[in-house]
């Protein structure tokens, strides 16, 4: 039976929550990064990520610490998932310790069929508003496999990075790094940190750093260095893993990386909100 024959009628409406974007995750994650606490009310860049979010029970959750259902979830069996990127538009900077509202809507579902088998991309389209006034729009693209991890082969680096973009941070993600960022977002998914589950089931070679967190540093670069994020296009090529170095790049082109064996993640961005 193909993927498409699940997804026959699989149409969810508009979910709408609302969150009262309290200080304290920014004041959490800029911990982690060893940063000095958020200045000013403006959420940084794609740190609306550790608000609007839902911790369903214990009983709700699969064997992959993953929700068994959910609103945007695809009724696939054995259902597997990878983030593969997105896109933000700002439009107005979200206040901190004021309401704001996330509309959520199914913008796509489409099946394709890779080298490993079939795959479901599902893309999800975000409104966030706040006092009346859209702050900013955006696009999360999902895929999901059925049935067993398919084993592959990691590359992984094996020197230290080097570049000369004008901008660039270093991340050694450990074990606590990853901890924190889980609670941070509600990610529940074994695969960010118990080992023997991400390498005896999923097929890793080690616990899997999550793919927001290569993202939130892409952003971090320009926001360091005084520019002001307009939009954000990104994607993920290939899982980064605790104990890797990998180096953040980026300048005033606009262009982002996260390097390490190779190009792990990329992005462009336009500036001046």
């Amino acid at each position: 039976m193909g993927l498409d024959q699940y997804l026959d009628g699989w149409r969810p409406g508009v979910v709408e929550v609302e969150d009262g974007l309290s200080g304290a995750p920014s004041a959490a994650f800029a911990a982690a990064l060893d940063q000095p606490g958020v200045k000013g009310g403006a959420l940084p860049p794609l740190w609306h990520w550790f608000h609007f979010l839902q911790w369903p029970p214990g009983g709700d959750l699969g064997a992959d610490g993953h929700p068994l259902a959910g609103h945007f979830l695809p009724p696939v069996p054995d259902r597997r998932r990878m983030i593969a990127g997105g896109r933000v538009s700002w439009r107005a900077p979200l206040q901190l310790g004021r309401r704001a509202t996330r509309v959520s809507a199914l913008q796509g579902v489409e099946v394709k069929r890779g080298r490993t088998g079939e795959m479901v991309f599902v893309t999800v389209r975000h409104e966030v508003v706040q006092g009346g006034v859209l702050c900013l729009v955006e696009e999360h693209d999902v895929v999901y496999r059925s049935g067993d991890a398919q084993r592959r082969a990691f590359e992984r680096p094996d020197r230290r990075v080097e570049s000369d973009s004008p901008w660039q941070l270093r991340l050694h993600a450990d074990s606590v790094l990853l901890f924190r960022m889980s609670a941070l977002t509600a990610n529940s998914h074994r695969i960010h940190y118990d080992e023997s589950y991400a390498r005896d089931v999923e097929g890793y070679p080690g616990v899997v750093v999550h793919g927001p967190l290569l993202a939130l540093l892409m952003a971090e670069l320009p926001r360091r260095a005084g520019e002001t994020l307009a939009s954000l296009r990104y994607r993920f090529k290939k899982p980064v893993f605790a104990g890797d170095e990998v180096l953040v790049t980026g300048g005033p082109d606009g262009g982002f990386a996260v390097v390490g064996a190779g190009i792990h993640a990329e992005a462009e961005a336009r500036f001046g909100l």
